[in-house]
């Protein structure tokens, strides 16, 4: 009986079935329902070429048509329905320069990166499994779909993404796809940096985040991956920090970046085009742990909430005493704790002095901060207009 996501598709199922052709779901939401793994979205598998799919169909997207790919709406939500299809040479090392689509499910299958995700179930719930995924599952083993180096060397994104499983789920790399990873590690450079930081994220999220680690150096991957060709002990070292059971991607950026670029993290973060934000944020949190040992209310409010919490999670990672409880109590004890919650503004400061505009109005707001900050200053507009106007 299909529940959840698979029963709200089940009717994509049944219509294309309906109509003669063989449909299924595909990929990692059967691999997850298998593992009893919560499951993100559902992917649809079928005979029917894709102008047969958009016949049946009244709401359709080109969204992939070229590779056979037409995202289907129901009730708002779209579903990526893709015809069986056999695959060429790969001329960059992710992209098939040809697609060629079949009637035959085993032939879609056989494509696929690991034998864990070549697992098909139709519309009555039923499994098919040409390649032993399920036994792979059992035994807790990623394995690549026939010959490992034949599937690194059509989309070598693949390799990152064996070594991100293993995080996530705590499987077994399979000794010849291992060594096929170590083989083929080269092919990386050819892969788009944006698709490594995706997969390195999901790897660093991971539960068993120390066996993706130990990968990342046992198969030399590191040497083709960015900043990293040199960083093989700090990798090492990140194996044996406390990595916290609860993380979002700033902090595991943050442990990353402790080991592997503490004093340059922006320019590493850089080299994998993270966002601007991710850069900022990690940097931020990797000075004041650097520079601030102990913190005062001035460093409290200097830093905020977000980077106070990086810091002391990573104070935790490396083994340093510390109360976070204790230090963010601190800081929403603090009189203010942005600069929007002063009682004053520029405008209110160029009319007490009777002043144009200019750099004096920014250096003047931060004297007044760190004073209300350090409790030697009220909050209030008529402390402040006589504290300022006996200061100048």
């Amino acid at each position: 009986m299909l529940t959840g996501k698979f029963k709200e598709a089940l009717p994509l199922l049944e219509t294309l079935t309906t109509a003669g052709y063989e449909a299924y779901f595909v990929g990692g939401s059967v691999r997850d329902v298998i593992l009893n793994r919560p499951i993100a979205d559902v992917d649809i598998a079928t005979s029917a070429y894709p102008e047969e799919v958009k016949k049946l169909f009244s709401h359709t997207i080109d969204t992939g048509i070229q590779h056979g790919t037409v995202t289907v709406m129901m009730e708002k939500e779209g579903y990526e329905i893709t015809t069986f299809r056999t695959e060429s040479t790969y001329q960059d090392y992710r992209r098939p320069d040809e697609v060629t689509f079949v009637r035959s499910l085993k032939e879609d299958l056989k494509r696929r990166d690991f034998t864990m995700n070549a697992i098909a179930m139709d519309q009555f719930g039923i499994l098919h499994d040409p390649y032993q995924g399920q036994a792979a599952i059992v035994a807790q083993i990623i394995e690549a779909v026939g010959i490992a180096d034949e599937r690194f060397s059509e989309d070598a994104l693949r390799m990152m993404r064996a070594l991100r499983f293993v995080s996530q789920l705590g499987f077994t790399l399979e000794l010849a796809t291992k060594n096929a990873i170590k083989n083929n590690r080269a092919l990386l450079e050819h892969i788009a940096v944006e698709r490594c930081y995706v997969e390195m994220t999901k790897l660093l999220l991971g539960s068993n985040v120390q066996q993706g680690l130990a990968l990342i150096t046992d198969t030399n991957i590191y040497q083709h991956l960015p900043g990293l060709a040199e960083a093989a002990t700090s990798l090492e070292k990140l194996q044996t920090i406390n990595w916290p059971s609860e993380r979002q991607p700033q902090l595991v950026w943050t442990l990353f970046c402790s080991e592997v670029a503490p004093l340059e993290a922006k320019r590493f973060l850089k080299k994998w085009k993270a966002s601007n934000e991710m850069m900022t944020a990690v940097s931020h949190a990797l000075t004041y742990y650097q520079t601030v040992p102990v913190w005062s209310s001035l460093t409290l409010y200097d830093a905020g909430e977000a980077t106070i919490t990086l810091v002391e999670q990573l104070k935790r990672a490396h083994n340093i005493a510390t109360d976070t409880t204790e230090v963010l109590e601190q800081y929403h004890q603090l009189p203010i704790q942005n600069r929007h919650q002063l009682a004053v503004s520029g405008h209110d400061l160029m009319l007490w002095l009777e002043k144009a505009p200019g750099a004096w109005i920014a250096t003047l707001i931060r004297k007044i901060e760190v004073a209300v900050v350090e409790g030697l200053l009220a909050n209030e507009a008529s402390a402040i207009r006589e504290w300022v106007e006996n200061e100048n």
